[in-house]
């Protein structure tokens, strides 16, 4: 078990800066503490990832609005064809 300099169990968090897009570390339980402790779980990346993933995670996420969009669209049409098809409208 690895402990925070708190002396509490450290708890394992994830990391989506830039310089470290998705990687595991070790960080106090606390929530909003000032508690300095952190210790890495995943090794450092690549250099090319580093570059690459914070990019791909953009786009996954623009890509994540737009599926949100469509199936806000996809609702309303159904509706309206359940109307048309009773005999509504």
């Amino acid at each position: 078990m690895v402990v925070c300099t708190c002396g509490k169990p450290a708890v394992v968090k994830t990391s989506w800066t830039n310089r470290n897009p998705g990687r595991r570390f070790f960080g106090c339980p606390t929530i909003g503490s000032n508690c300095p402790f952190l210790g890495w779980l995943d090794p450092p990346m690549c250099p090319r990832s580093v570059d690459i993933i914070p990019g791909l995670l953009r786009r996954i996420n623009a890509f994540r609005g737009v599926v949100e969009e469509l199936e806000e669209q996809r609702s309303k049409y159904k509706k309206y064809i359940i109307i048309i098809c009773n005999g509504g409208g």
